[in-house]
């Protein structure tokens, strides 16, 4: 493979970037295409894309990427104090490739371990009423007790949900619609310093420098649902963007979780309506707790020991391995109706047992199904 001298000090995270910039090509076209072609080889001058469908717009960001553009994102970050992770990135979450759309860059300022453990999004109305930031208080901190709690940084239930966990000493990930250089809404500032200064972690996909705009928020909320295993919602009105959250949850095989409220509060419509739906109607933490009994909930693992981590994932690998679900699924492609069957479980505790066994690397989904590893 030929290189221009201007290639070749390159990283993959200066390609992904590049890839990222390839104009109007739907996110599931450039990982086939990066698949198809190679990361470094895609961008090779020799490389021969005739045939593969793009437009001059589309070539000429290929052929002739703006390197010095990429360059200055690259050293924007490292002012930001942020990290890029890039699709190859050893710290992106298994979790978010599985949606449709996963993030080819983000960027991520604080604690990165957090991205590899298990999360529940809190989410809902920005014009909360007093029992709804109570609720969302009090069920933040119960659940952080084995869960990362995760949430958008806005006002309203969101900041509540984060001063929950926080209050409790544990770890929260605020996913935010603008770059990392800018709080919003500013009033967040300390919220997000309090954040970071406790082993939080607060993580975008816009690059540094940009501001927020209304079509940002479903991007972001499409991450807040992707990380995380399920998504609870207290209080949302029927044209609130924590439906949309929910809505994304329910596209990507996440569980909705909804906490009600009295018939005349109208920023629980939408949580009622959600109920009517088919989402779990949450009281109290062991509503949310026991569509997560099929696996252990031992708390978080960020010890720090590497020794004790060792042990304690070796257990746990243990304990599924032994797991009835995993018999269920075989060496060969096995369709997820089939491993409903074999399991007797329900189809919602299968995909969510699935889900768990994938992150842990005993089986893998392919088309059709899954596979045994």
């Amino acid at each position: 493979m030929a290189l221009s001298n201007d290639q070749k000090l390159l990283t993959t995270t200066h390609y992904w970037l590049a890839v990222k910039f390839i104009p109007r090509l739907a996110i599931p076209k450039k990982l086939m295409l990066v698949e198809k072609f190679g990361l470094a080889a895609l961008f090779d001058i020799n490389t021969d894309l005739s045939n593969s469908g793009l437009n001059k717009p589309q070539l000429a960001a290929i052929q002739h990427p703006d390197w010095k553009k990429i360059n200055n994102i690259i050293d924007d970050s490292t002012r930001c104090h942020s990290h890029i992770i890039h699709y190859d990135s050893p710290e992106y979450p298994k979790l978010l490739k599985e949606i449709y759309d996963p993030p080819l860059i983000f960027f991520a300022r604080g604690n990165l371990e957090l991205l590899s453990q298990y999360q529940i999004a809190i989410v809902g109305s920005r014009n909360a009423s007093a029992s709804g930031r109570e609720i969302a208080q009090n069920l933040a901190g119960q659940l952080a007790k084995h869960f990362v709690v995760t949430s958008g940084l806005a006002l309203g239930i969101d900041a509540y949900a984060h001063q929950g966990t926080l209050q409790v000493g544990g770890f929260t990930i605020a996913v935010v619609a603008t770059g990392l250089d800018i709080t919003y809404p500013a009033r967040h500032k300390k919220l997000q310093k309090d954040i970071l200064q406790n082993n939080g972690l607060i993580i975008s996909e816009f690059l540094p420098g940009v501001t927020p705009k209304p079509g940002h928020f479903p991007k972001r909320n499409r991450l807040i649902s992707g990380l995380s295993l399920g998504v609870l919602v207290v209080e949302a009105s029927l044209k609130s963007g924590s439906l949309i959250t929910a809505r994304c949850a329910l596209e990507q095989g996440r569980e909705v979780f909804a906490v009600p409220s009295s018939i005349f509060n109208q920023q629980a419509k939408g949580c009622h309506w959600l109920i009517k739906q088919g989402a779990k109607l949450v009281e109290e933490i062991a509503d949310i707790e026991d569509e997560f009994k099929e696996f252990s909930l031992d708390g978080l693992d960020l010890s720090g020991s590497k020794e004790k981590g060792n042990s304690a994932e070796k257990s746990e690998k243990q304990d599924l391995c032994n797991d009835p679900m995993l018999a269920s699924v075989g060496y060969e492609i096995t369709p997820v109706d089939l491993v409903v069957s074999r399991s007797k479980l329900p189809i919602d505790v299968v995909l969510t047992r699935l889900t768990v066994l994938e992150l842990r690397g005993l089986v893998s989904a392919v088309p059709g199904g899954y596979l045994k590893l």
